[in-house]
Formats: C-alpha cells, sequence, structure tokens
C-alpha cells in the first residue's frame, strides 16, 4: 500500500503554504463542482496526535435531504421498471437538452413522483454530523453535514476552529425539509 502523503510532513508544509496565501484556514478543491449548498476543501490539524491535510467536503442538509430522497425513488424505479436505466441527459446541437425518449420520461415522472410522497410523508430525515475516513489515499476525509443555509468560508472558517479546538458542536435535531419550489 502506498504511503499517505496527507501525513507527510513536506506535503503538509506545501498546503500550510498554499492556505497561509489564501487569507483563510483552509483552500478549496478548484477541481470540484463547489456551490453554495456544497464544497470540497482542505485544512490542516491533528488527527491522533499527528498533523495530517483533512480532505473535507461539506453541505448543507437541505442538499443532504434532497440527495437521499432522490437516491431511494432512483432505487424504487429500478425496481419498478424492469428495464430501468439512469436517465442520461444529452444536449442538441444548439446547447439545449434533448427530449428524453418516452421509458426516461415515465421513470423521470415517477421519480418526482415518489420523491413528493417522502417529502409529504416527512420520510426523510437528516441530522449534522461528521463522518472521519482515515482509510483514504490523501490525508484524512471528512464528510460533514451541517444546517445551515449556505456553505460560505465563514461557516467552513468556524467549523475548521471548533474542530480543531474540539469545541464541535453538532445539532442532533433530526430534520425534514420541504421544496421550495412546490410551494409556488
Amino acid at each position: 500500500m502506498a504511503e499517505n502523503k496527507g501525513f507527510d510532513p513536506a506535503v503538509i508544509e506545501e498546503y500550510r503554504q498554499r492556505i497561509s496565501s489564501s487569507n483563510q484556514l483552509f483552500i478549496p478543491d478548484e477541481e470540484d463542482e463547489n456551490s453554495d449548498e456544497y464544497t470540497h476543501f482542505y485544512f490542516i490539524g491533528l488527527y491522533e496526535g499527528k498533523e495530517v491535510v483533512y480532505d473535507a467536503v461539506m453541505y448543507t442538509l437541505r442538499l443532504q435531504h434532497e440527495s437521499e430522497m432522490f437516491e431511494i425513488a432512483e432505487h424504487r424505479a429500478a425496481k419498478h421498471f424492469p428495464e430501468y436505466k439512469k436517465i442520461t441527459y444529452e444536449e442538441d446541437e444548439n446547447g439545449n437538452l434533448a427530449a428524453l425518449d418516452p421509458l426516461e420520461e415515465e421513470i423521470g415522472l415517477y421519480i418526482a413522483e415518489v420523491m413528493m410522497e417522502l417529502e409529504e410523508e416527512e420520510a426523510v430525515k437528516v441530522k449534522e454530523h461528521v463522518d472521519m475516513d482515515a482509510n483514504t489515499d490523501f490525508g484524512v476525509a471528512l464528510d460533514i453535514g451541517l444546517h445551515v443555509e449556505k456553505i460560505t468560508a465563514r461557516e467552513i472558517e468556524k467549523f475548521i476552529r471548533d474542530f480543531n479546538e474540539d469545541s464541535l458542536n453538532l445539532d442532533d435535531t433530526l430534520y425534514s425539509f420541504q421544496t421550495q419550489d412546490m410551494a409556488q
């Protein structure tokens, strides 16, 4: 097994310099599709008494809730439609989304109905969490779900400070969300 470079002092020093020049406590992963509800970033902290680069993803509970509902709906669609295949959206020559074939359209509607049903029943509930995985190729991976409206630099820095000072306080309330578009 290859050595985990996230524990290598030279690599940590390189990240420390990059973080220092960013004037933040972290650097975002520019290759990932970061958004208001999801950010992939790196920061330095301690793991079992050793310095390490943490490879972290942080997302809103609303995004996690939506993702979990979609996974359940997709699973049900796969059971309901023996010929189920993941819907792939393609663009036509003008850059517009090409029309789905009738089966894909039916599957898409079925998935949407299941998601609305799950939402109405509040069948999916999520709570704040930090999942840690030290068995990765680089550093220590963190999977972080927080009950915030947006993932901002301020939220990320607060998390890093609390995490590194061992004063992180997670809310263990279970949350369910309503799709904003349905209210219109």
